[in-house]
């Protein structure tokens, strides 16, 4: 049996979409409040929903019976630092649960979603790649943070004699991310953002994180981190290639450094005198100035793995939102 945790999510709906092109039955995890994507909702008679926390232990436990491979996608991703305790939990905290009942119940493999923001920073002039390690934690978001630590009981699972591939995605971008997340990009960028930023970073398409999931689970492959990136761009190029396939305006003012850092104060005192959350922040704004780049050489030399184009991809979400 499969498990899948995070199923009702962004990558954890495409996982188990594509795993079910050659499953009969998977076992899906999902918390009470989680709805059902649209796309998993004609598959109701292969798919045993559990509502499970996994948080707690002991509700997590019942749904490892019979469980011979493991997909962890469950997280909290945001850039609000004032939910660095919530995502501690949940991504830290969550997957040492889960590594402990992997080792528990012998499970024969475990593939974990961990993210780019684990990595460490490369040397001047090199892409960054798996073997790019924290030099300390000072620097980093919270959102970083949980998923490094997330990504070290994953290490100590393996210590421990679990087998298991750690994925490292860059920006995943889809249709299915409607205006949320990576998809708030796109909505802004259609509805006439004016500025970019100096940052750039790498995308790719969540079709192909899932596949590359699925196919290191089938491997031998274990004890490995992999990136999976199938292209970097700069902000600006991105919103360029979006604003073209929208048809709408291309951002061609450049937000300056001090233009962010006022927009993120002026944000954190309204927020403050009104009782909100949400806008821009000072994390955010740190990343759209930031230059990550990353190298894909190895998962694609593991798997003789190409990529979909970019600007393929970027097709694909503008028509998805235009047709919503």
């Amino acid at each position: 049996m499969i498990l899948v945790t995070g199923a009702t999510g962004f990558l954890g709906a495409e996982l188990v979409f594509q795993l079910l092109k050659t499953e009969e039955k998977i076992r899906c995890l999902k918390r009470e409040s989680s709805v059902i994507p649209k796309k998993l909702k004609a598959f109701a008679n292969k798919i045993d929903w559990l509502v499970t926390d996994i948080l707690d232990f002991a509700d997590l436990e019942g749904a490892f019976e019979g469980v011979t491979q493991v997909y962890h996608c469950a997280a909290l991703v945001s850039f609000d630092e004032s939910l660095k305790a919530k995502m501690l939990q949940v991504n830290a905290e969550g997957t040492a649960n889960v590594v402990n009942l992997c080792i528990q119940f012998g499970v024969e493999k475990l593939v974990y979603v961990s993210s780019v923001a684990a990595l460490g920073t490369a040397k001047a002039d090199k892409l960054i790649d798996e073997n790019c390690f924290w030099e300390g934690f000072e620097i980093k978001d919270a959102y970083a943070v949980s998923k490094y630590r997330a990504e070290m009981e994953v290490w100590r699972g393996i210590e421990e004699g679990l087998n298991a591939v750690i994925v490292n995605p860059s920006v995943i971008i889809g249709a299915d991310a409607g205006t949320s997340g990576s998809g708030a990009i796109f909505e802004s960028v259609k509805n006439g953002l004016n500025y970019y930023t100096r940052g750039g970073t790498g995308f790719v398409d969540v079709e192909d994180v899932a596949k590359c999931m699925i196919l290191l689970m089938r491997k031998p492959v274990k004890n490995e981190r992999f990136i999976i990136n199938a292209e970097n761009l700069s902000y600006q190029n991105l919103f360029k290639q979006v604003a073209k396939e929208f048809g709408a305006r291309v951002p061609n003012k450049l937000a300056k450094t001090w233009m962010l850092n006022l927009a993120w104060r002026f944000t954190s005192l309204k927020n403050m005198l009104f009782g909100k959350k949400g806008g821009i922040n000072k994390t955010l704004i740190k990343t759209a100035e930031k230059v990550s780049h990353y190298d894909n050489q190895k998962i694609k030399a593991q798997l003789d793995y190409q990529f979909i184009p970019l600007n393929q991809s970027i097709t694909k979400v503008v028509n998805g939102l235009k047709s919503a």
